[in-house]
């Protein structure tokens, strides 16, 4: 699930800055809590418990980056990042709440909007990023082409969308790697993750066993690593 790169000066007393710790740490440890749950869940083919877990996930996440981050370290790529967990969350909600018939374009909106905010908080980075070498940035087309080929044949009326996510998705990941290592793996596993929801939905001949938990396996520490990554920067 950045900052600007640099760390504003701040004076604080040791006692103001225990209780901003120890509450990252609470936080932190929620969020890996439920998880466990989820994840436990997943396996077991449980949605009275994977359901509001899922709910849960990020506003737990985005509460341990909010409390890891405080005044003047809560720049703008921070801010963006937190917007993403928050547009990350609808997409997690949104569709329970909708038609059956319309859960799926609800869930690609919400999450494509989430792309466009990771995308706006990485941006400061990009000049370090794989995007400034076309070697390294070589293996995000090629993932991008692949899901695409596997795709496209299926998406029907959803084709446009599908591409425009598909470029904002790829586009997330690259930029990813301007942040630092981290978040680099995060948007890595996030694509990973976005990756197998498509071929489920529209790849002719996918069938992953355990692909619930494996989706939100790669769903959940991508953006935890984004997180942290945009923390350490």
């Amino acid at each position: 699930m950045t900052s600007t790169g640099r760390r504003w000066p701040t004076r604080t007393s040791p006692a103001s800055t225990e209780p901003t710790g120890a509450a990252t740490v609470a936080a932190f440890a929620c969020f890996a809590l439920v998880v466990v749950v989820h994840l436990l869940g997943q396996l077991a083919g449980l949605d009275a418990v994977t359901n509001p877990t899922q709910w849960a996930l990020m506003p737990l996440l985005a509460l341990t980056l909010w409390s890891a981050t405080r005044g003047r370290s809560r720049s703008r790529p921070v801010r963006l990042s937190m917007l993403a967990l928050g547009l990350s969350w609808l997409g997690d909600t949104l569709p329970d709440l909708a038609p059956q018939d319309s859960r799926f374009v609800v869930m690609i909106g919400c999450f494509l909007l989430a792309q466009v905010a990771y995308i706006a908080a990485f941006w400061p980075y990009r000049r370090r990023s794989v995007l400034r070498h076309p070697v390294r940035a070589a293996p995000y087309a090629g993932v991008l082409g692949l899901l695409l080929v596997a795709c496209l044949p299926g998406t029907g009326d959803l084709l446009v969308p599908a591409v425009v996510y598909g470029l904002c998705l790829t586009t997330m990941a690259a930029l990813s790697t301007g942040v630092n290592r981290l978040a680099a793996v995060g948007g890595a596993v996030f694509l990973v993750s976005d990756g197998l929801i498509a071929l489920d939905a529209f790849a002719l001949g996918y069938d992953l066993t355990g692909h619930g938990f494996w989706v939100m396996a790669t769903y959940v520490v991508g953006q935890g690593l984004i997180a942290a990554g945009v923390r350490r920067a």
